[in-house]
């Protein structure tokens, strides 16, 4: 267990931040809360230098979507401070046709090639990101590959017919 708890982070965060943020939940333990592109920087910045908390190490920053909803695409932070050993889960969701996201950065050097990844895999644009191209698929692609925009599996397949099976 941590030297915190995720009441005292939730305290904490609040009072610096009233109305900023909605806590989700906390699944598994992990406090999980939501807040605003508008407001993600500030928050990531007081989470990495408030003397007390010390999440200076961000786990990872990655991506979902939820076809047809209001807010499409979400952005995912996991950070955790190895002093109190206690981790902290952001969501950030966005409507799908304004994917632009300010960039973590200028927080965290190692968040360069996780918004690469992001970029690459979802689409989402990370505002003032250094080198932000893409990292995995090849430079000419206009499609994000974990989007849930395409059918599971080519209709036009021939060698998955009922009668080559005797139905």
């Amino acid at each position: 267990m941590g030297k915190i708890t995720n009441e005292e982070l939730l305290k904490k965060i609040g009072d610096q931040f009233p109305d900023q943020f909605t806590v989700i939940g906390e699944p598994f333990g992990l406090l999980t809360i939501e807040t605003t592109r508008e407001n993600i920087t500030a928050i990531l910045s007081f989470l990495k230098a408030d003397a007390v908390l010390q999440f200076i190490y961000l786990t990872d920053i990655t991506g979902i979507h939820f076809p047809g909803a209001e807010r499409q695409i979400g952005v995912i932070y996991h950070l955790h401070s190895l002093v109190n050993n206690v981790r902290i889960r952001l969501k950030v969701f966005l409507n799908d046709g304004d994917v632009h996201i300010p960039t973590a950065t200028t927080i965290w050097d190692g968040a360069n090639w996780m918004e690469r990844e992001t970029y690459d895999l979802f689409g989402v644009i990370f505002d003032g990101h250094p080198d932000l191209r893409r990292i995995l698929n090849v430079d000419d692609m206009t499609a994000f590959p974990m989007r849930k925009e395409f059918p599971l599996e080519d209709p036009n397949r021939v060698d998955k017919k009922d009668y080559f099976f005797g139905r």
